[in-house]
């Protein structure tokens, strides 16, 4: 199956929060995907979108068909840099913060014709 992909990187979404809305729309039909992704209430949803958008973009240019026929086959969250903050506390007291980026990967292509025997 030929694919085209897009990529993300360092975007300040905490992966544990990407990966749920990553795992709602793997294996599904790219129409049906971006009416999910439209109507999630989360952040993730709307940077989960744009890249979705952007790899359809890029399988347009490569010829894989239309985006009504096109799959998401693969997606996945991974763990970017790490930002460390210092909140001030009380008593000259400080508490690290940490505010996590995730690279975000899509991939979509045709579907597979699977010949059963």
């Amino acid at each position: 199956m030929t694919e085209a992909h897009a990529i993300l990187r360092f975007v300040r979404v905490a992966p544990r929060k990407a990966k749920p809305v990553i795992d709602m729309i793997r294996g599904c039909r790219v129409p049906m995907a971006l009416a999910m992704l439209k109507h999630t209430p989360r952040h993730a949803a709307r940077v989960v979108e744009k890249i979705l958008r952007s790899a359809v973009a890029n399988a347009e240019l490569k010829e894989l068909g239309d985006s009504e026929s096109m799959v998401v086959s693969r997606a996945f969250v991974d763990c970017g840099p790490t930002y460390k903050r210092v909140r001030a506390r009380s008593m000259g007291r400080a508490n690290a913060i940490q505010k996590r980026t995730s690279h975000i990967t899509v991939f979509v292509g045709a579907p597979e014709s699977r010949s059963k025997k």
